[in-house]
């Protein structure tokens, strides 16, 4: 098994290399190498799942044989793969969503000039994600962590003739670098204590320093790290735009790669975190923190892939709220509840994502939900698949989000208890509860806004046309009426398989995992890094399962009375409190703020700088010119003949002879 665990990267990176050199002659067939080496992933990551889950003892683990990479100084790292229970469970989303998507994408980009170049940079982010939760070692993991920033940064800009993509790229890329600067420097502050960057290491060494102040920034600095990755407060600004990349590609990253690395960094460390619980507190806080910013937000914007785009930073925010909330002998618990929320998410996540794709592609790629309406008879398999994502997103039982909330709901709710940091964990708890009606609200009006009410169609519904300025949607038009009836029809099979598959997975997994214990069991109490974790038994909290199965039921009934039963309360509302209207609308205006604070003075130490570099330059040129000038006056001189020379000689002797003739005349008559 050891040896088969290198086809799990390496395959995806094969498919990556293959159509990224011949892409010009597979042309229409270059998804084929990209399918089937991330279903032979997936595969695979199924077999390690299957042989962990048969291992006997108290931890499971499977490693393969190590590769050096380099050795420097007494410093050797070497390159190993390391599947333990949370890293197959990561495995399996990456690689399982990742299938269904690269599927889904065939229909999606099927006329796309940049085809190849789409399923290269595919490929290239599955096997960058594979290789970070893999890699046993915070170096390594950094390599392949800029790797898939690196492929993000290739998808969110891949139409990048347009220039709000190339905007949204570049931003994405410069938000993320302030996280990746503090987290190599929390790399660096950890080789410089403990001298290891190898986690089993790194774990002994912080069960014996615990509270260690060093270890306390060293934490903090990782957590910046996964804050900018994983679009946490105030680094969250990046994702919402990211929306900009084609819908497939918003799927891979929102769902079950990208954006969930910073979690699987925190959720790995974990036992680091531990032996620093002020670090736990401020993870907590700054992800409850996110989880309702980004709820308020959702709940007025009118762009149905920004809508999913701000349920995943709230919903990210959840995770690192389960995260944070592990203080003393919850920490195991923690992260069994996060990273089984961070599975459930994959599902209906990445199904939600593609049922808006779906959408978009029936209605010639409008996603104004002011513009679109009622296309639950003109779409009926997209309506039905949305219908599952969006009540697994609003946590109504028995869809898998509403097992994975309440795990997280259950954990913050103990946090608090004899802890130091209690009015924290308080806030934490009461503001999950918050977000959980919010998200339920929001996503219901969502689903409602779409394909309820009286059927809605543009003009430009039909067409289906694939290039990039086709996909340059103006997320920001206002049209209050669709121009002209249009034809809409459901998507082909190429897209609405994946969508069954995962709804069928947003539908039972998240239950069936939580009815046998299957995932906490797995999960918590084989994994081998949980050793090094405290223990504790949890136990069903039923009047908590009601609360937070009540506050979805409130939440979608809400939705449906005010944009079904009665759609003008919508706009009554909003008129009544215009200035929290538009705040939400407007996203707080943290876009603002960071350019009033940041980009501004910014651009302007940047535009000093340029005409002080200017003036320098110039000065310089004008010295350097100096000595070019001189030699030009007397380079005709210089002629190379002879002639010329003897010339000047015999005139330069006649001068010198008259002067000196002259000079003695004058010292005579003086």
């Amino acid at each position: 098994m050891s040896d088969v665990l290198w086809l799990i990267p390496v395959l995806p990176l094969a498919a990556a290399v293959l159509v990224g050199l011949f892409g010009k002659l597979l042309r229409g067939q270059s998804h084929w190498p990209v399918v089937a080496a991330i279903a032979g992933s997936a595969c695979v990551s199924l077999y390690a799942v299957v042989q962990l889950h048969h291992q006997s003892g108290p931890v499971a683990v499977l490693r393969s044989t190590p590769l050096p990479w380099f050795s420097a100084g007494g410093v050797n790292i070497d390159f190993q793969l390391v599947v333990d229970p949370i890293t197959a469970v990561m495995l399996t989303a990456i690689t399982f969503i990742g299938t269904w998507i690269s599927i889904y994408s065939i229909g999606y980009m099927h006329d796309d000039p940049g085809y190849p170049r789409y399923f290269a940079v595919f490929s290239g982010f599955v096997f960058s994600m594979c290789g970070l939760v893999l890699t046993d070692n915070l170096l390594v993991l950094y390599g392949f962590w800029e790797g898939v920033g690196l492929c993000s940064y290739l998808l969110i800009g891949f139409w990048f003739a347009k220039p709000s993509a190339a905007a949204a790229a570049r931003k994405a890329f410069l938000v993320t670098r302030l996280g990746d600067a503090a987290f190599v420097l929390g790399i660096f502050l950890l080789w410089n204590k403990f001298g290891t960057l190898e986690f089993e290491e790194l774990f002994q060494a912080a069960r014996a320093q615990p509270n260690e102040p060093i270890l306390l920034t060293a934490c903090l600095l990782l957590f910046c790290g996964a804050v900018g990755k994983s679009a946490q407060f105030p680094l969250h600004v990046w994702l919402p735009d990211a929306m900009e990349g084609p819908t497939p590609a918003s799927a891979l990253i929102h769902a079950a790669t990208m954006v969930t690395a910073g979690v699987y960094l925190v959720g790995r460390t974990m036992p680091l975190f531990v032996a620093a619980p002020a670090a736990l507190a401020t993870v907590a806080v700054i992800g409850t923190i996110t989880a309702l910013l980004a709820a308020l937000i959702a709940l007025t914007q009118h762009d149905l892939k920004r809508v999913m785009a701000y349920s995943t930073v709230s919903q990210l925010g959840y995770m690192f709220a389960a995260l944070g909330s592990g203080q003393g002998d919850l920490a195991a618990f923690a992260v069994t509840a996060a990273i089984f929320h961070l599975f459930t998410h994959a599902f209906f996540k990445a199904l939600l994502f593609l049922a808006s794709g779906s959408v978009m592609h029936a209605m010639g790629h409008v996603i104004d939900m002011r513009r679109i309406g009622g296309l639950r008879k003109a779409l009926p398999i997209t309506h039905w698949t949305f219908f599952i994502g969006a009540m697994a997103l609003a946590g109504l039982p028995p869809f898998s989000g509403f097992w994975s909330k309440d795990e997280i709901l259950a954990v913050a709710k103990e946090a608090g208890h004899g802890s130091a940091y209690h009015a924290a964990y308080l806030f934490v708890f009461y503001g999950l509860l918050l977000t959980a009606l919010l998200t339920a609200f929001y996503t219901s009006r969502a689903y409602f806004r779409t394909f309820w009410g009286p059927e809605v169609i543009p003009a430009e519904a039909g067409h289906h046309g694939h290039s990039h300025d086709d996909h340059g949607h103006d997320h920001d038009h206002h049209a209050s009426e669709p121009a002209g009836p249009g034809v809409a029809h459901e998507s082909p099979f190429v897209m609405t398989g994946p969508l069954i598959v995962l709804a069928i997975g947003a539908a039972c997994v998240g239950g069936l995992l939580a009815v046998t214990h299957g995932f906490a069991h797995f999960l918590g109490h084989t994994s081998d890094f949980v050793k090094y974790l405290p223990k504790h038994e949890h136990h069903a909290d039923y009047g908590l399962m009601a609360l937070s199965a009540g506050l979805s039921v409130v939440g979608i009934f809400s939705a449906w009375w005010i944009y079904v039963r009665n759609p003008k309360t919508a706009g009554a509302m909003a008129r009544a409190v215009p200035r929290l209207y538009a705040l939400s609308q407007n996203r707080f205006y943290l876009d603002e703020i960071y350019g009033w604070l940041a980009v501004g003075p910014l651009t302007a130490i940047a535009v000093i700088s340029r005409v002080f570099d200017m003036l320098v330059d110039g000065i310089v040129d004008i010295i350097g010119r100096v000595p070019r000038f001189f030699g030009g006056l007397f380079r005709p001189v210089q002629n190379g003949l002879v002639q010329f020379y003897a010339l000047a000689t015999v005139l330069g002797l006649v001068v010198f002879i008259f002067v000196l003739a002259y000079l003695r005349g004058e010292k005579g008559a003086w």
